[in-house]
């Protein structure tokens, strides 16, 4: 009798799970981040929003950030894909103020995300400090935000942003584009910003940016199939060739010039001068 009842109950079971999973015709919708493997750098909560900003790096950093936006409407804790979003980044220095080289923010494949770029000139202090100021459109209506955020300098102490000026009196902004270096020719770009005025960094087009790879430690020597830097209208970018021929601390010497062949910072690397005054910094 007991082993009746029990294939009885096990029937029963059985039958009532199928029933449950014919009638069940949605998948489950899991509500997963698709920045999960960035790291949030800022959060803020204004104007019944809470605004995110994220990074693969895990800091804001001196040269180029490449910054990923969501808004979530907190009445609704869903998050904001109908948005519009532009930002102006200020340091704040104890006798003036000024901006940096920085894009517009596009939305990207994923319905809920946003996508810029900033390039800080120089990192912050307990004095002196960056401000970003975003402004944000949603069904019409504008809202706004002024957060102080910290900006720090590469935790490897690598140089990757110039600031100078140039032959021609000008300011501009040289800033390396990420890379992974390996032991061969690598793909090699940076980005080019004359300061038009304090807040105002247009992109500087058609100079070219010469590369002189050396290895101080090594007895500075150099290294083959190098290609200098041209720009390329299709990203903005200055794009070449860096060869790197072993592991270790190198220094990119640069030179730039202008449109006219003219040299307006960095000079050639001889035995009697070691570097450029123009360079950046890797080790791997």
């Amino acid at each position: 009798m007991n082993i009746i009842k029990f294939y009885t109950l096990t029937l029963f079971i059985a039958v009532l799970f199928t029933a449950c999973s014919d009638n069940t015709d949605d998948p489950i919708v899991i509500d997963e981040n698709p920045l999960a493997e960035f790291n949030l750098l800022s959060s803020f909560n204004v104007n019944g929003h809470t605004l995110e900003v994220y990074s693969d790096q895990n800091q804001y950093t001196t040269g180029y950030n490449e910054l990923f936006f969501r808004i979530k409407d907190n009445e609704t804790d869903s998050y904001v894909s109908n948005a519009t979003l532009s930002m102006n980044p200020v340091m704040h220095m104890e006798m003036m103020s000024h901006s940096c080289p920085k894009s517009t923010i596009l939305k990207t494949n994923e319905d809920s995300v946003y996508k810029g770029f900033s390039i800080f000139q120089m990192p912050g202090n307990a004095t002196e400090y960056w401000e970003l100021n975003l402004e944000y459109g949603i069904d019409g209506q504008t809202y706004n935000l002024a957060e102080r955020i910290e900006v720090k300098a590469p935790a490897d102490g690598k140089k990757r942003v110039n600031v100078f000026t140039g032959l021609d009196e000008a300011r501009y902004v040289l800033a390396m584009m990420p890379m992974t270096p390996d032991v061969k020719v690598n793909d090699f770009s940076a980005m080019l910003f004359k300061m038009e005025n304090m807040m105002t960094f247009p992109v500087v087009e058609g100079y070219s940016i010469e590369i002189d790879p050396r290895m101080p430690g090594m007895g500075n020597h150099s290294s083959p199939n190098n290609e200098h830097l041209v720009f390329d209208t299709s990203n903005a970018m200055y794009k070449g060739k860096l060869s790197l021929t072993m592991t270790g601390y190198w220094k990119i010497n640069l030179k730039v010039k202008n449109t006219a062949g003219e040299v307006l910072k960095g000079e050639d690397v001889t035995e009697e001068n070691e570097a450029s005054s123009l360079f950046f910094e890797m080790e791997f």
